[in-house]
């Protein structure tokens, strides 16, 4: 067995429901409106290299795009928003396209690979980079759940929990249904998951899990989102001090 790639016994979890734009919202933010109001959707749903049929990416400096294709949460993740907020926090909620269960969506490998629903039916996708809260994010959920002492400071409180969900890459399109299964194909060997990686980026041992990214993506094990290979950059930079310089 490579040693880049750990092909952990069989994990397997279930889409709970696919969610795509219901209507485009008028936004505060520079772009001024959002197509983060996602709602299920029966069926299957067409998925491609930039996400799903039918959505609407309305930032797309910050959003979409090949590494952003798609974004995960945990339905455990969304289980202990409620009972945080004291409210339902509905599929879709938090704006992501796939609600999961039973798969560890803030504790997968950035680069791990999931096979959802059949083979060659369903796609092939691949953890790429954590969630990162905005401004536009806190708007829809007062919105949507309400301004209370809960919700108060959303962004900050979001990024303390950590549970932020994953972004997706498609690498294989097909088709995705609520009921479909969720199989692990593959975690690489660096073992930096999304949840370490957004809460841990300045905290003790940051340098290393950096290494670790950077050094998998020179070695071929994986592609990193740019954004996210410029974090572990960054990273690397400041522990190197002065000496990176020279």
């Amino acid at each position: 067995m490579s040693e880049q790639t750990m092909v952990p016994p069989a994990r397997t979890g279930e889409v709970v429901a696919v969610c795509r734009t219901h209507e485009v919202l008028p936004d505060a933010g520079t772009v001024g409106s959002t197509g983060i109001d996602k709602r299920p959707v029966p069926g299957p749903q067409q998925v491609g290299a930039l996400g799903m049929e039918g959505d609407t990416i309305r930032d797309t400096v910050n959003h979409g795009g090949v590494d952003k294709a798609l974004y995960a949460y945990g339905q455990d993740a969304a289980l202990l928003w409620e009972e945080r907020l004291g409210v339902p926090v509905p599929l879709g909620g938090f704006g992501e396209n796939l609600r999961l269960a039973g798969i560890d969506v803030d504790g997968a490998v950035v680069g791990e690979r999931w096979q959802v629903g059949e083979p060659g039916v369903g796609p092939v996708l691949e953890v790429s980079e954590p969630r990162t809260p905005c401004q536009t994010f806190a708007r829809f959920v007062h919105a949507t759940i309400g301004e209370s002492d809960a919700t108060a400071r959303w962004v900050k409180q979001f990024t303390q929990v950590g549970l932020v969900g994953s972004y997706l890459r498609v690498e294989t399109g097909g088709l995705v249904a609520a009921g479909d299964a969720v199989e692990v194909l593959s975690t690489p060997a660096h073992g930096v998951s999304v949840s370490a990686w957004f809460t841990g980026e300045r905290a003790p041992g940051a340098p290393e899990r950096a290494a670790a990214l950077l050094g998998a993506e020179s070695a071929g094990q994986l592609r990193l989102a740019e954004d996210l290979r410029v974090s572990a950059e960054a990273v690397v930079a400041r522990a190197e001090g002065p000496t990176a310089a020279r």
